[in-house]
Protein backbone atom coordinates (compact mmCIF):
# COMPACT_ATOMS: atom_id res chain seq x y z
CA UNK A 1 0.00 0.00 0.00
CA UNK A 2 1.34 3.64 -1.04
CA UNK A 3 0.97 5.77 1.72
CA UNK A 4 0.80 9.28 0.68
CA UNK A 5 2.70 12.20 1.98
CA UNK A 6 0.51 14.65 4.03
CA UNK A 7 0.92 17.39 6.18
CA UNK A 8 -0.08 15.31 9.07
CA UNK A 9 3.55 14.02 8.98
CA UNK A 10 4.99 17.67 8.99
CA UNK A 11 2.91 17.68 12.05
CA UNK A 12 4.36 15.02 14.07
CA UNK A 13 7.78 16.20 12.80
CA UNK A 14 6.49 19.64 14.16
CA UNK A 15 5.60 18.10 17.89
CA UNK A 16 8.57 15.93 17.90
CA UNK A 17 10.53 19.44 17.58
CA UNK A 18 8.14 21.20 20.78
CA UNK A 19 9.15 18.08 22.76
CA UNK A 20 12.68 18.60 21.98
CA UNK A 21 12.53 22.40 22.75
CA UNK A 22 10.99 21.77 26.48
CA UNK A 23 13.32 19.16 27.08
CA UNK A 24 16.00 21.80 26.44
CA UNK A 25 14.46 24.96 27.87
CA UNK A 26 14.59 23.11 31.14
CA UNK A 27 18.37 22.76 31.12
CA UNK A 28 19.12 26.54 31.74
CA UNK A 29 17.15 26.81 35.30
CA UNK A 30 18.55 23.75 36.43
CA UNK A 31 22.17 24.23 35.41
CA UNK A 32 21.54 27.98 37.29
CA UNK A 33 21.53 25.44 40.59
CA UNK A 34 24.33 23.32 39.85
CA UNK A 35 26.62 25.81 39.37
CA UNK A 36 26.77 26.48 43.25
CA UNK A 37 28.43 23.13 43.19
CA UNK A 38 30.43 22.62 40.09
CA UNK A 39 32.64 25.09 37.33
CA UNK A 40 30.91 26.06 34.22
CA UNK A 41 33.13 23.42 31.99
CA UNK A 42 32.84 20.36 34.21
CA UNK A 43 28.74 20.66 34.29
CA UNK A 44 29.12 21.15 30.51
CA UNK A 45 31.28 18.21 30.57
CA UNK A 46 28.79 16.15 33.31
CA UNK A 47 25.77 17.13 31.06
CA UNK A 48 26.92 15.58 27.86
CA UNK A 49 28.14 12.54 29.30
CA UNK A 50 24.64 11.87 30.73
CA UNK A 51 23.80 12.66 27.29
CA UNK A 52 26.20 10.10 25.65
CA UNK A 53 26.05 7.08 28.65
CA UNK A 54 22.32 7.33 29.11
CA UNK A 55 21.44 7.35 24.77
CA UNK A 56 24.15 4.67 24.22
CA UNK A 57 22.46 2.15 26.94
CA UNK A 58 19.34 2.88 25.06
CA UNK A 59 20.36 2.24 21.57
CA UNK A 60 21.59 -1.33 23.18
CA UNK A 61 18.33 -1.99 25.01
CA UNK A 62 16.45 -0.90 21.80
CA UNK A 63 18.39 -2.98 19.23
CA UNK A 64 17.96 -6.10 21.02
CA UNK A 65 16.08 -8.52 18.86
CA UNK A 66 14.84 -6.11 16.44
CA UNK A 67 14.37 -4.98 12.75
CA UNK A 68 17.19 -2.73 12.04
CA UNK A 69 15.07 0.44 11.66
CA UNK A 70 17.79 3.16 11.46
CA UNK A 71 21.21 3.79 9.49
CA UNK A 72 24.61 4.00 10.92
CA UNK A 73 27.12 6.57 10.52
CA UNK A 74 29.34 6.22 7.69
CA UNK A 75 32.98 7.03 7.23
CA UNK A 76 31.35 10.24 4.85
CA UNK A 77 29.32 11.62 8.30
CA UNK A 78 32.70 11.84 10.09
CA UNK A 79 33.50 15.78 9.19
CA UNK A 80 29.95 16.84 9.22
CA UNK A 81 29.63 14.82 13.06
CA UNK A 82 33.04 16.08 14.40
CA UNK A 83 32.35 19.86 13.23
CA UNK A 84 28.73 19.55 15.29
CA UNK A 85 30.77 18.07 18.22
CA UNK A 86 33.49 20.54 18.11
CA UNK A 87 31.09 23.82 17.64
CA UNK A 88 27.98 22.55 19.48
CA UNK A 89 29.67 20.37 22.03
CA UNK A 90 32.38 21.70 23.50
CA UNK A 91 32.05 25.21 22.93
CA UNK A 92 28.56 26.35 23.04
CA UNK A 93 27.62 24.82 26.21
CA UNK A 94 30.99 26.24 28.31
CA UNK A 95 29.95 29.89 26.19
CA UNK A 96 26.30 29.41 28.00
CA UNK A 97 27.03 28.20 31.21
CA UNK A 98 30.08 31.10 31.70
CA UNK A 99 26.74 33.58 30.64
CA UNK A 100 24.66 32.48 32.86
CA UNK A 101 27.05 32.99 35.97
CA UNK A 102 26.33 37.03 35.11
CA UNK A 103 22.87 37.41 33.78
CA UNK A 104 19.33 36.11 35.64
CA UNK A 105 18.60 32.62 34.33
CA UNK A 106 15.01 33.87 32.73
CA UNK A 107 17.39 36.53 30.55
CA UNK A 108 19.55 34.02 29.59
CA UNK A 109 16.70 31.50 28.43
CA UNK A 110 15.25 33.98 25.86
CA UNK A 111 18.51 35.44 24.66
CA UNK A 112 19.10 31.68 23.43
CA UNK A 113 16.16 32.20 20.71
CA UNK A 114 18.93 33.91 19.16
CA UNK A 115 20.26 30.07 18.06
CA UNK A 116 16.91 30.25 16.11
CA UNK A 117 18.00 32.90 14.35
CA UNK A 118 21.48 32.14 13.93
CA UNK A 119 20.43 28.38 12.70
CA UNK A 120 17.76 29.99 10.00
CA UNK A 121 20.09 32.57 8.56
CA UNK A 122 23.03 30.17 7.94
CA UNK A 123 20.74 27.33 6.23
CA UNK A 124 19.33 30.33 4.07
CA UNK A 125 22.79 32.44 3.45
CA UNK A 126 25.66 29.60 3.54
CA UNK A 127 23.64 25.89 2.70
CA UNK A 128 21.35 27.87 0.32
CA UNK A 129 17.94 26.35 2.25
CA UNK A 130 14.85 28.35 1.14
CA UNK A 131 13.42 30.80 3.95
CA UNK A 132 10.34 32.65 2.72
CA UNK A 133 9.03 35.96 3.61
CA UNK A 134 7.28 34.64 6.76
CA UNK A 135 10.39 33.09 8.22
CA UNK A 136 12.07 36.31 7.16
CA UNK A 137 9.96 37.95 9.50
CA UNK A 138 10.26 35.80 12.79
CA UNK A 139 13.73 36.30 12.63
CA UNK A 140 13.58 39.58 12.87
CA UNK A 141 11.33 39.48 15.35
CA UNK A 142 13.27 37.27 17.29
CA UNK A 143 16.65 39.35 16.54
CA UNK A 144 14.45 42.57 18.38
CA UNK A 145 13.70 40.67 21.26
CA UNK A 146 17.42 39.79 22.03
CA UNK A 147 18.34 43.79 21.67
CA UNK A 148 15.77 44.79 23.98
CA UNK A 149 16.42 42.14 26.05
CA UNK A 150 20.24 42.78 26.43
CA UNK A 151 20.07 46.81 26.19
CA UNK A 152 21.65 48.52 29.13
CA UNK A 153 21.62 52.29 28.92
CA UNK A 154 24.65 51.95 31.58
CA UNK A 155 26.45 49.35 30.58
CA UNK A 156 29.83 48.37 31.39
CA UNK A 157 31.90 45.54 29.90
CA UNK A 158 30.92 42.96 32.74
CA UNK A 159 27.35 43.53 32.58
CA UNK A 160 27.15 42.84 29.07
CA UNK A 161 30.05 39.98 28.64
CA UNK A 162 26.96 37.73 29.92
CA UNK A 163 24.59 38.10 27.12
CA UNK A 164 27.64 38.37 24.38
CA UNK A 165 29.26 34.79 26.47
CA UNK A 166 25.08 33.43 25.38
CA UNK A 167 25.00 34.79 21.94
CA UNK A 168 28.50 33.21 20.65
CA UNK A 169 26.74 29.96 22.05
CA UNK A 170 23.97 30.17 20.38
CA UNK A 171 25.94 30.87 17.07
CA UNK A 172 28.35 27.74 18.00
CA UNK A 173 24.82 25.68 18.24
CA UNK A 174 23.53 27.09 15.07
CA UNK A 175 26.51 26.03 12.80
CA UNK A 176 26.35 22.46 14.84
CA UNK A 177 22.26 22.51 13.71
CA UNK A 178 23.62 22.97 10.30
CA UNK A 179 26.34 20.46 10.25
CA UNK A 180 24.14 17.98 12.18
CA UNK A 181 21.52 18.60 9.42
CA UNK A 182 23.90 16.87 6.94
CA UNK A 183 23.87 13.47 8.89
CA UNK A 184 20.20 13.42 9.93
CA UNK A 185 19.34 10.27 7.67
CA UNK A 186 21.68 8.63 10.32
CA UNK A 187 20.69 6.98 13.67
CA UNK A 188 19.43 9.94 15.77
CA UNK A 189 20.25 8.03 19.24
CA UNK A 190 23.86 7.33 17.76
CA UNK A 191 24.38 10.80 16.56
CA UNK A 192 23.38 12.47 19.69
CA UNK A 193 25.26 9.59 21.93
CA UNK A 194 28.67 10.02 20.03
CA UNK A 195 28.58 13.74 20.70
CA UNK A 196 27.51 13.09 24.27
CA UNK A 197 30.76 10.77 24.95
CA UNK A 198 33.37 12.82 23.12
CA UNK A 199 32.15 16.50 24.36
CA UNK A 200 31.69 15.34 27.50
CA UNK A 201 34.76 13.41 28.31
CA UNK A 202 36.77 16.66 26.53
CA UNK A 203 35.05 19.48 28.76
CA UNK A 204 35.50 17.24 32.09
CA UNK A 205 39.20 17.30 31.16
CA UNK A 206 39.79 20.24 30.39
CA UNK A 207 37.91 21.41 33.65
CA UNK A 208 39.95 19.50 35.49
CA UNK A 209 43.02 21.11 33.58
CA UNK A 210 41.15 24.76 34.93
CA UNK A 211 40.48 23.71 38.20
CA UNK A 212 37.59 21.92 38.33
CA UNK A 213 36.71 19.14 40.40
CA UNK A 214 33.80 16.36 40.43
CA UNK A 215 30.97 18.05 43.08
CA UNK A 216 30.23 14.96 45.45
CA UNK A 217 28.31 11.82 44.23
CA UNK A 218 24.53 13.09 44.47
CA UNK A 219 25.27 16.13 42.50
CA UNK A 220 27.10 14.37 40.30
CA UNK A 221 24.45 11.76 39.24
CA UNK A 222 22.03 14.17 39.22
CA UNK A 223 23.86 16.03 36.96
CA UNK A 224 24.29 13.19 34.45
CA UNK A 225 20.53 12.30 34.77
CA UNK A 226 19.79 16.00 33.84
CA UNK A 227 22.06 15.64 30.64
CA UNK A 228 20.31 12.72 29.52
CA UNK A 229 16.86 14.09 29.59
CA UNK A 230 17.74 17.96 28.66
CA UNK A 231 20.68 17.35 26.50
CA UNK A 232 20.42 14.12 24.91
CA UNK A 233 16.56 13.18 24.53
CA UNK A 234 16.73 16.77 23.51
CA UNK A 235 19.24 16.19 20.86
CA UNK A 236 17.76 12.52 19.68
CA UNK A 237 14.49 14.34 19.08
CA UNK A 238 15.85 17.44 17.08
CA UNK A 239 17.82 15.19 14.92
CA UNK A 240 14.44 13.23 14.24
CA UNK A 241 12.39 16.76 13.04
CA UNK A 242 15.81 17.64 11.35
CA UNK A 243 15.05 14.85 8.60
CA UNK A 244 11.07 16.70 7.76
CA UNK A 245 11.14 20.04 8.59
CA UNK A 246 14.94 21.30 7.79
CA UNK A 247 17.30 23.49 9.44
CA UNK A 248 15.93 26.40 9.54
CA UNK A 249 11.93 25.86 10.67
CA UNK A 250 13.48 22.88 12.91
CA UNK A 251 15.25 26.33 14.69
CA UNK A 252 12.53 27.95 14.92
CA UNK A 253 10.25 25.06 16.93
CA UNK A 254 13.11 24.85 18.88
CA UNK A 255 12.97 28.68 20.25
CA UNK A 256 9.98 27.39 22.23
CA UNK A 257 12.69 26.29 24.03
CA UNK A 258 13.78 29.70 25.69
CA UNK A 259 10.21 30.72 26.59
CA UNK A 260 9.87 27.03 28.67
CA UNK A 261 13.53 27.71 30.44
CA UNK A 262 12.32 31.58 31.31
CA UNK A 263 8.88 30.43 32.66
CA UNK A 264 10.98 27.77 34.70
CA UNK A 265 13.37 30.22 35.86
CA UNK A 266 11.39 32.80 37.41
CA UNK A 267 9.17 30.24 39.43
CA UNK A 268 12.77 28.37 40.61
CA UNK A 269 14.95 31.92 41.06
CA UNK A 270 12.32 34.35 41.51
CA UNK A 271 14.32 36.71 39.14
CA UNK A 272 12.58 40.18 38.41
CA UNK A 273 10.08 40.53 35.95
CA UNK A 274 11.02 43.95 33.77
CA UNK A 275 9.27 45.62 31.48
CA UNK A 276 12.08 44.95 28.95
CA UNK A 277 11.47 41.35 29.51
CA UNK A 278 7.66 41.73 28.95
CA UNK A 279 8.55 43.58 25.91
CA UNK A 280 11.09 41.30 24.49
CA UNK A 281 8.98 38.14 25.25
CA UNK A 282 6.45 39.26 23.40
CA UNK A 283 8.23 40.06 20.49
CA UNK A 284 9.95 36.87 20.65
CA UNK A 285 6.69 35.39 20.76
CA UNK A 286 5.56 36.71 17.91
CA UNK A 287 8.40 35.52 15.91
CA UNK A 288 8.06 32.00 17.29
CA UNK A 289 4.49 32.35 15.43
CA UNK A 290 5.59 33.52 12.12
CA UNK A 291 8.04 30.89 12.15
CA UNK A 292 5.54 27.96 13.30
CA UNK A 293 2.54 29.36 11.15
CA UNK A 294 4.68 29.10 7.68
CA UNK A 295 3.50 27.21 4.82
CA UNK A 296 5.63 26.26 2.00
CA UNK A 297 3.62 24.24 -1.13
CA UNK A 298 4.71 24.18 -4.81
CA UNK A 299 5.56 21.89 -7.90
CA UNK A 300 8.95 20.02 -7.52
CA UNK A 301 11.37 17.93 -9.04
CA UNK A 302 12.94 14.97 -7.12
CA UNK A 303 16.02 13.98 -9.25
CA UNK A 304 17.28 10.53 -8.90
CA UNK A 305 19.31 9.73 -5.95
CA UNK A 306 20.38 6.40 -4.18
CA UNK A 307 20.72 6.87 -0.21
CA UNK A 308 20.13 4.83 2.98
CA UNK A 309 17.89 6.04 5.80
CA UNK A 310 14.60 5.38 8.18
CA UNK A 311 11.41 5.07 5.96
CA UNK A 312 7.87 3.63 5.21
CA UNK A 313 6.43 3.16 1.61
CA UNK A 314 5.12 6.20 1.02
CA UNK A 315 4.95 7.92 -2.61
CA UNK A 316 8.55 9.21 -2.44
CA UNK A 317 9.69 5.52 -1.41
CA UNK A 318 8.42 3.15 -4.20
CA UNK A 319 11.39 0.91 -4.39
CA UNK A 320 12.24 -3.21 -4.98
CA UNK A 321 13.79 -4.71 -2.20
CA UNK A 322 16.59 -7.98 -2.49
CA UNK A 323 16.66 -10.71 -0.10
CA UNK A 324 19.09 -9.27 2.56
CA UNK A 325 16.68 -5.92 2.89
CA UNK A 326 15.04 -5.91 6.09
CA UNK A 327 10.63 -6.95 6.24
CA UNK A 328 8.53 -4.65 8.23
CA UNK A 329 8.11 -0.79 8.55
CA UNK A 330 9.76 1.21 9.13
CA UNK A 331 12.97 -0.13 8.20
CA UNK A 332 16.43 1.14 7.04
CA UNK A 333 18.10 -0.13 4.04
CA UNK A 334 19.95 1.71 0.92
CA UNK A 335 17.50 2.07 -1.73
CA UNK A 336 17.00 4.20 -5.37
CA UNK A 337 14.80 6.88 -5.70
CA UNK A 338 13.49 7.57 -9.50
CA UNK A 339 12.79 11.09 -10.95
CA UNK A 340 9.39 12.25 -10.42
CA UNK A 341 8.12 15.60 -10.24
CA UNK A 342 4.91 15.99 -7.87
CA UNK A 343 2.80 18.78 -5.64
CA UNK A 344 2.33 18.55 -1.69
CA UNK A 345 3.39 20.60 1.83
CA UNK A 346 6.84 19.94 2.15
CA UNK A 347 10.20 21.96 3.88
CA UNK A 348 13.95 21.10 3.13
CA UNK A 349 14.28 17.52 4.51
CA UNK A 350 16.77 14.77 3.17
CA UNK A 351 14.16 14.47 -0.13
CA UNK A 352 13.56 18.23 -0.70
CA UNK A 353 17.10 20.26 -0.60
CA UNK A 354 15.95 21.24 -4.47
CA UNK A 355 16.58 25.00 -6.10
CA UNK A 356 13.57 27.11 -6.18
CA UNK A 357 14.64 29.29 -8.82
CA UNK A 358 12.17 29.24 -11.93
CA UNK A 359 9.56 27.61 -9.96
CA UNK A 360 6.34 28.74 -8.65
CA UNK A 361 6.45 28.54 -4.92
CA UNK A 362 3.56 29.38 -2.79
CA UNK A 363 4.90 30.64 0.94
CA UNK A 364 2.30 31.21 3.73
Amino acid sequence: MIRAWSRSSLQRSSWIALVAAVLFGLSTPIAKGLLGVVSPQVLAGLFYLGAGIGLTSLRSILQVGTVRKETPLSRTDLPWLSGAVIFGGIVAPVLLLVGLEQIPASDASLLLNLEGVFTATLAWVVFRENVGRRVGAGIGAILLGGVLLSWQPTATYVVLSGPLAIGAACLCWAIDNNLTQRISAGDPREVAAIKGLVAGMINVLLGFWFGGTLPSAPWTVAALAVGFFTYGLSLMFYVLALRKLGTARTGAYFSAAPFIGAFVGLVMWHDPVTPLFVVASVAMGVGVWFLMSERHNHSHIHNAIVHSHRHIHDEHHQHRHVSLDPSGEPHSHRHEHEPIMHLHDHYPDIHHRHSHERQRTRTT
